[in-house]
Protein backbone atom coordinates (compact mmCIF):
# COMPACT_ATOMS: atom_id res chain seq x y z
CA UNK A 1 0.00 0.00 0.00
CA UNK A 2 1.63 3.15 -1.13
CA UNK A 3 1.41 6.45 1.77
CA UNK A 4 -1.17 7.84 -0.63
CA UNK A 5 -3.37 5.08 -0.21
CA UNK A 6 -2.52 5.17 3.90
CA UNK A 7 -3.41 8.58 4.51
CA UNK A 8 -6.72 8.03 2.80
CA UNK A 9 -7.63 4.60 4.48
CA UNK A 10 -6.31 6.62 7.72
CA UNK A 11 -8.95 9.20 6.99
CA UNK A 12 -11.78 6.80 6.11
CA UNK A 13 -11.48 5.26 9.55
CA UNK A 14 -11.20 8.46 10.79
CA UNK A 15 -14.30 9.76 9.13
CA UNK A 16 -15.83 6.26 10.55
CA UNK A 17 -15.24 7.18 13.97
CA UNK A 18 -16.63 10.35 13.44
CA UNK A 19 -20.21 9.03 12.30
CA UNK A 20 -19.53 6.82 15.39
CA UNK A 21 -19.18 9.75 17.78
CA UNK A 22 -21.84 11.69 16.55
CA UNK A 23 -24.02 8.70 17.43
CA UNK A 24 -23.34 8.29 21.08
CA UNK A 25 -21.09 5.17 20.22
CA UNK A 26 -17.85 6.65 21.92
CA UNK A 27 -16.34 2.61 22.26
CA UNK A 28 -16.71 2.46 18.74
CA UNK A 29 -15.17 5.85 17.76
CA UNK A 30 -12.10 5.27 19.83
CA UNK A 31 -11.94 1.71 18.23
CA UNK A 32 -12.13 3.78 14.75
CA UNK A 33 -9.58 6.12 15.92
CA UNK A 34 -7.08 3.58 16.69
CA UNK A 35 -7.92 2.08 12.87
CA UNK A 36 -6.90 5.57 12.16
CA UNK A 37 -3.69 6.25 13.47
CA UNK A 38 -2.68 2.88 12.56
CA UNK A 39 -1.92 4.01 9.41
CA UNK A 40 -1.10 7.79 9.77
CA UNK A 41 0.98 7.41 12.05
CA UNK A 42 4.10 5.82 10.35
CA UNK A 43 3.58 8.66 7.46
CA UNK A 44 5.92 11.28 9.03
CA UNK A 45 9.15 12.86 7.07
CA UNK A 46 10.94 9.12 6.85
CA UNK A 47 7.71 8.18 5.05
CA UNK A 48 7.84 11.33 2.51
CA UNK A 49 11.73 10.65 2.03
CA UNK A 50 10.67 7.16 0.98
CA UNK A 51 8.94 8.85 -2.17
CA UNK A 52 12.10 10.93 -2.81
CA UNK A 53 11.17 14.48 -1.01
CA UNK A 54 14.23 14.89 0.75
CA UNK A 55 16.87 14.54 -1.60
CA UNK A 56 19.37 17.20 -1.93
CA UNK A 57 18.66 17.33 -5.97
CA UNK A 58 14.74 18.08 -5.11
CA UNK A 59 13.59 21.87 -5.87
CA UNK A 60 12.08 24.36 -3.26
CA UNK A 61 8.86 23.58 -4.77
CA UNK A 62 8.96 19.93 -4.12
CA UNK A 63 10.38 21.23 -0.74
CA UNK A 64 6.89 23.53 -0.15
CA UNK A 65 4.88 20.29 -1.16
CA UNK A 66 6.29 18.10 0.92
CA UNK A 67 6.16 20.35 3.92
CA UNK A 68 2.59 20.71 3.25
CA UNK A 69 1.81 16.88 3.30
CA UNK A 70 3.59 16.59 6.25
CA UNK A 71 1.27 19.04 7.62
CA UNK A 72 -1.82 17.41 6.73
CA UNK A 73 -0.60 14.60 8.34
CA UNK A 74 0.02 15.73 10.95
CA UNK A 75 -3.24 18.13 11.25
CA UNK A 76 -5.62 14.96 10.65
CA UNK A 77 -3.32 12.82 13.88
CA UNK A 78 -4.04 16.07 16.20
CA UNK A 79 -7.53 15.54 15.08
CA UNK A 80 -7.41 11.98 15.45
CA UNK A 81 -6.28 12.56 18.88
CA UNK A 82 -8.33 15.69 19.74
CA UNK A 83 -11.44 13.57 18.81
CA UNK A 84 -10.12 10.31 21.26
CA UNK A 85 -10.09 13.18 23.78
CA UNK A 86 -13.53 14.42 23.37
CA UNK A 87 -14.33 10.35 23.59
CA UNK A 88 -12.99 9.67 26.60
CA UNK A 89 -14.30 13.08 27.90
CA UNK A 90 -17.81 11.52 27.30
CA UNK A 91 -17.11 8.23 28.98
CA UNK A 92 -15.75 10.29 32.16
CA UNK A 93 -11.96 8.35 31.45
CA UNK A 94 -10.67 12.23 32.60
CA UNK A 95 -6.68 10.79 32.49
CA UNK A 96 -7.01 9.28 29.48
CA UNK A 97 -8.59 12.60 27.79
CA UNK A 98 -5.86 14.73 29.15
CA UNK A 99 -3.35 12.11 28.14
CA UNK A 100 -4.57 12.37 24.24
CA UNK A 101 -5.07 15.92 24.42
CA UNK A 102 -1.60 16.50 24.63
CA UNK A 103 -0.47 14.17 21.88
CA UNK A 104 -2.99 16.39 19.47
CA UNK A 105 -1.54 19.62 20.83
CA UNK A 106 1.88 17.77 20.13
CA UNK A 107 0.93 17.77 16.62
CA UNK A 108 -0.39 21.07 16.42
CA UNK A 109 -0.08 23.17 19.10
CA UNK A 110 -2.97 25.76 17.66
CA UNK A 111 -5.82 22.60 17.96
CA UNK A 112 -7.65 24.95 20.58
CA UNK A 113 -10.37 22.41 21.14
CA UNK A 114 -8.00 19.41 22.59
CA UNK A 115 -6.38 22.55 24.73
CA UNK A 116 -10.06 23.52 26.13
CA UNK A 117 -10.62 19.57 27.01
CA UNK A 118 -7.42 19.49 28.66
CA UNK A 119 -8.72 21.96 30.52
CA UNK A 120 -12.03 20.46 31.33
CA UNK A 121 -10.76 17.32 32.08
CA UNK A 122 -8.00 18.47 34.93
CA UNK A 123 -11.29 20.46 36.11
CA UNK A 124 -13.16 17.44 36.54
CA UNK A 125 -10.25 15.82 38.11
CA UNK A 126 -10.27 18.52 40.55
CA UNK A 127 -6.95 20.38 39.56
CA UNK A 128 -8.77 23.82 39.15
CA UNK A 129 -6.03 26.23 39.38
CA UNK A 130 -4.37 23.83 36.90
CA UNK A 131 -7.80 23.57 34.52
CA UNK A 132 -8.34 27.73 35.12
CA UNK A 133 -4.61 27.64 33.67
CA UNK A 134 -4.83 26.20 30.46
CA UNK A 135 -8.77 27.61 29.93
CA UNK A 136 -6.98 31.12 30.35
CA UNK A 137 -4.68 30.31 28.18
CA UNK A 138 -7.08 28.63 25.65
CA UNK A 139 -9.01 31.83 25.54
CA UNK A 140 -5.57 34.43 25.24
CA UNK A 141 -4.49 32.42 22.07
CA UNK A 142 -8.24 31.98 20.53
CA UNK A 143 -10.57 34.66 21.90
CA UNK A 144 -12.97 33.07 19.83
CA UNK A 145 -13.98 30.43 22.64
CA UNK A 146 -13.56 33.08 25.25
CA UNK A 147 -18.18 32.56 25.68
CA UNK A 148 -17.54 28.74 26.12
CA UNK A 149 -14.27 29.31 28.75
CA UNK A 150 -15.92 31.66 31.17
CA UNK A 151 -18.61 30.04 31.35
CA UNK A 152 -16.27 26.60 31.86
CA UNK A 153 -14.54 28.52 34.45
CA UNK A 154 -17.64 30.00 36.17
CA UNK A 155 -18.92 26.33 36.34
CA UNK A 156 -15.61 25.13 37.64
CA UNK A 157 -15.11 27.53 40.58
CA UNK A 158 -19.10 26.53 41.51
CA UNK A 159 -18.03 23.04 41.96
CA UNK A 160 -14.72 24.11 43.92
CA UNK A 161 -17.04 26.25 46.42
CA UNK A 162 -19.26 23.74 46.65
CA UNK A 163 -16.26 21.41 47.67
CA UNK A 164 -14.86 23.79 49.67
CA UNK A 165 -18.44 24.64 51.22
CA UNK A 166 -18.68 20.54 51.93
CA UNK A 167 -15.08 19.94 53.08
CA UNK A 168 -16.07 22.88 55.68
CA UNK A 169 -18.69 21.12 57.09
CA UNK A 170 -16.99 17.94 57.68
CA UNK A 171 -14.71 19.80 59.12
CA UNK A 172 -17.05 21.60 61.52
CA UNK A 173 -18.82 18.41 62.32
CA UNK A 174 -15.36 16.57 62.56
CA UNK A 175 -14.30 19.20 65.45
CA UNK A 176 -17.68 19.56 67.16
CA UNK A 177 -17.77 15.62 67.68
CA UNK A 178 -13.99 16.04 69.17
CA UNK A 179 -15.28 18.67 71.26
CA UNK A 180 -17.73 16.48 72.96
CA UNK A 181 -16.12 13.72 73.32
CA UNK A 182 -13.14 15.80 75.37
CA UNK A 183 -16.33 16.56 77.67
CA UNK A 184 -17.48 13.55 78.21
CA UNK A 185 -13.89 12.59 79.08
CA UNK A 186 -13.37 14.97 81.72
CA UNK A 187 -17.55 14.62 83.04
CA UNK A 188 -16.03 10.99 83.63
CA UNK A 189 -12.25 12.50 85.30
CA UNK A 190 -14.67 14.74 87.60
CA UNK A 191 -16.74 11.25 88.78
CA UNK A 192 -13.73 9.37 89.13
CA UNK A 193 -12.46 12.71 91.58
CA UNK A 194 -15.88 12.57 93.29
CA UNK A 195 -15.23 8.97 94.05
CA UNK A 196 -12.08 9.14 95.01
CA UNK A 197 -12.92 12.10 97.94
CA UNK A 198 -16.09 11.11 99.21
CA UNK A 199 -15.02 8.20 100.83
CA UNK A 200 -12.38 10.09 102.30
CA UNK A 201 -14.75 12.88 103.39
CA UNK A 202 -17.00 10.14 105.07
CA UNK A 203 -14.30 9.28 107.16
CA UNK A 204 -13.62 12.26 108.97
Amino acid sequence: MSNTQKFETGKQHKDTADQAFKAGDYKKALASYYQALMYLQGLDKNALSSMGMSSPQISRTAESDADKELAEIDDVISKVYSNMSACHMSLHNWQRAIETADKALKKNEKNYRALFRKGKALGEQGFFERSIKVLEEVKSKNPEDAAKVDAEIVRLRAIDKQKEKANNKRLKGFLNKANVSLSEEASHEDDAIEEIVTPGAANN
